[in-house]
């Protein structure tokens, strides 16, 4: 059995994913982290019975308070879909608590994933993170890096609601960090050379240029576009209203991260390596 910690849990994913974590036979769901709800029962919180897994304020509260239970073994990994502000902290201190760890929250930038990465193989845990853990999603990002190996002229446009806090999404920052992994990404143009206002043609996301548009009736959509002389090509990710597809993935982290060490980015890296 895996002990799972879910923080986020009575977010719009976080439901789903408690749900998801509750209908399996070999993941335990035994504290959650959603601060409004804090001192309560999960289930109560979630307006349902009580499912006798409290609710803490803080990652940490959650994570001593399971690991000081007699009996009762300690947490193996924290699952966490909270936001932007708080989820590095959340991840280091599970990993300096030896807690795995699989980030759906966005945000991240790649020196956070560095550090991430070095704290975590200090600790000797593994850590998953992912912009998007749809199928769908992680599918058109490994088709991207295959393009990628090929085509070197690419820009991402990334689409989310008019509220979204963060930009550019998840999905878009990790997918531009990865192409750029895959080969030096080409600007014809130098941005610096730009006439006008050079904030046009997007933010630099480890040297690919990443638009993000934020209008109601979207939730998140993330297309990239390559280009050669005469012809294009967009491969492109769009999202539906339920946070149901992302749960089947994340449970495929939550199973695989324990026998990690160090920062693993990306479903499809986890999909091709396990079939």
């Amino acid at each position: 059995m895996i002990n799972v910690c879910i923080a986020g849990a009575t977010g719009w994913a976080g439901r789903a994913l408690v749900d998801g974590v509750l209908g399996t036979d070999d993941l335990v769901l035994r504290s959650a982290v959603a601060r409004s709800a804090a001192g309560t029962d999960l289930g109560v919180a979630l307006g349902r019975a009580a499912l006798g897994v409290p609710v803490l304020a803080t990652v940490a509260e959650a994570l001593d308070g399971v690991q000081g239970v007699q009996g009762v073994e300690g947490l193996k990994v924290l699952v966490d879909f909270t936001s932007h502000t708080v989820v590095k902290a959340n991840t280091l201190a599970a990993i300096e608590r030896g807690v795995a760890v699989v980030i759906g929250s966005s945000g991240l930038a790649a020196a956070d994933f560095a550090e991430i990465d070095a704290a975590a193989r200090e600790h000797g845990v593994g850590v998953v993170a992912c912009g998007n853990f749809s199928l769908t999603a992680a599918m058109a990002q490994a088709a991207a890096l295959l393009v990628a190996r090929h085509l070197p002229q690419a820009e991402v446009i990334d689409y989310a609601s008019a509220t979204k806090a963060d930009a550019p999404s998840g999905t878009a920052r990790e997918l531009a960090e990865r192409l750029a992994d895959v080969r030096p990404p080409v600007v014809e143009r130098p941005i610096d050379e730009v006439h006008g206002l050079r904030e046009a043609r997007g933010a630099a996301v480890a040297g690919v240029q990443v638009h993000s548009v934020r209008l109601p009736s979207y939730l998140v959509s993330t297309e990239v576009i390559f280009g050669l002389p005469d012809e294009r090509l967009t491969i492109r990710h769009d999202a539906g209203l339920s946070a149901a597809p992302y749960v089947s993935g994340t449970l495929l982290a939550v199973r695989l991260v324990p026998g990690r060490v160090g920062l693993t980015r990306g479903l499809d890296t986890l999909l091709f390596e396990h079939g």
